[in-house]
């Protein structure tokens, strides 16, 4: 627990110099050993698996089974009409799936670019992926915390962590051993956290985790392990097709078996058993489900809501209220400009989000 330890003990421990920090050779080894300081991210579909996956629904199968049959019996219209339907089904709910996750990609490429640490007793500039447990980097107001670190020397710095723990209040960080082992995220006052943001003062730290050993990599790294489940909207629907499968089957040999104790011929009526199947499965359906469902995810789009499968438009559509704690775990928790007030008038205007680096300039021109 390093928060329990004296500066100089955790120095000690990592084998890191306050003055000289790391070596560039002993840097480079530990990079070797602890890997780039970032998170991994899970693996990402391409575009032909998630085209691929649209085909897996059950009623999407029978509808491919149906058109089959029906280019076998002879009836061109009826398998061109299903397999448009088939066709615009795969592909709406692809590109759908597409760009939500190239949105995703887009929103986990918001990092930390550079940070200043201490290499050869000198202040270096480096990528924030470089850092290494040991690192010594140095903190000031607006900066983006780039790894979990021990505070081991602070000038009135302060951190807000709520995207880390949901308290929106900024926290004083001090270089003191803190007695509680035991202590939540919160109260490790000597500490500061990949992700969370410096509002005020400067300090400087030691690293002792980084990457997917960070606060943020372990709930990352949890995240990526929930297993997909699938919507009510495609269980219900995987429950039709599968009914309705049984249900075609039964139809097809009760109206052939029928047909053949008549007396007529086994080959015509299988044909007539197979034409009853088909006629069974509700061909539009599919295509009615996904352009409903595709509306329903642009008008959510409109309103900033981003949806990543289509069939989760049917169950948040279905919520009522929604129980949320801490606006700042759930949001971009940048402040944003929405107007301007001087003595001679007041202006209005969309919100424009606020660079983290000029947090500090605006309330300095703010307070003139």
């Amino acid at each position: 627990m390093k928060h329990t330890q004296e500066v100089g003990s955790v120095l000690h421990e990592l084998g890191a110099s306050q003055e000289f920090g790391l070596s560039t050779q002993e840097a480079k080894s530990r990079l070797q050993k602890y890997g780039l300081n970032e998170l991994k991210e899970g693996k990402q579909k391409k575009a032909w698996q998630i085209l691929l996956e649209q085909f897996q629904e059950t009623m999407v199968l029978i509808l491919i089974v149906a058109a089959i049959v029906s280019a076998f019996l002879g009836k061109e219209t009826e398998t061109i009409a299903i397999a448009a339907i088939v066709f615009l089904f795969a592909i709406l709910g692809t590109i759908q799936e597409y760009k939500a996750e190239k949105a995703m990609a887009a929103l986990k490429k918001l990092s930390v670019p550079i940070v200043k640490t201490i290499r050869d007793g000198a202040i270096h500039e480096i990528s924030s992926n470089q850092l290494v447990p040991g690192d010594i980097i140095m903190l000031q107001a607006g900066n983006v915390v780039p790894a979990d670190a021990r505070i081991i020397e602070t000038s009135n710095l302060k951190a807000k962590e709520s995207a880390l723990t949901g308290e929106t209040e900024s926290v004083e960080k001090i270089s003191e051993p803190i007695a509680n082992e035991t202590a939540p995220l919160g109260d490790r006052y000597n500490m500061v956290y990949m992700g969370t943001t410096i509002v005020y003062g400067r300090g400087k730290a030691v690293v002792v985790d980084t990457g997917m050993h960070t606060e943020l990599g372990k709930i990352a790294g949890m995240i990526q392990s929930v297993k997909s489940e699938r919507t009510p909207l495609q269980k219900r629907l995987d429950q039709l097709g599968k009914w309705l499968a049984l249900a075609g089957g039964l139809a097809a040999a009760l109206v052939s078996l029928i047909g053949i104790a008549m007396g007529q011929d086994v080959a015509d009526m299988f044909l007539v058993g197979i034409s009853v199947a088909v006629a069974v499965v509700p061909e539009g359906l599919p295509a009615v489900v996904t352009i409903t469902l595709a509306l329903g995810s642009q008008k959510m789009l409109k309103r900033n809501a981003l949806i990543r499968k289509l069939p989760a438009v049917e169950t948040l559509g279905s919520v009522t209220v929604i129980c949320t704690d801490k606006t700042g775990t759930l949001t971009e928790n940048v402040m944003s400009v929405v107007s301007v007030e001087t003595l001679s008038h007041q202006t209005a205007f969309q919100s424009v989000p606020i660079p983290r680096r000029a947090h500090t300039r605006l309330i300095s021109a703010v307070a003139e």
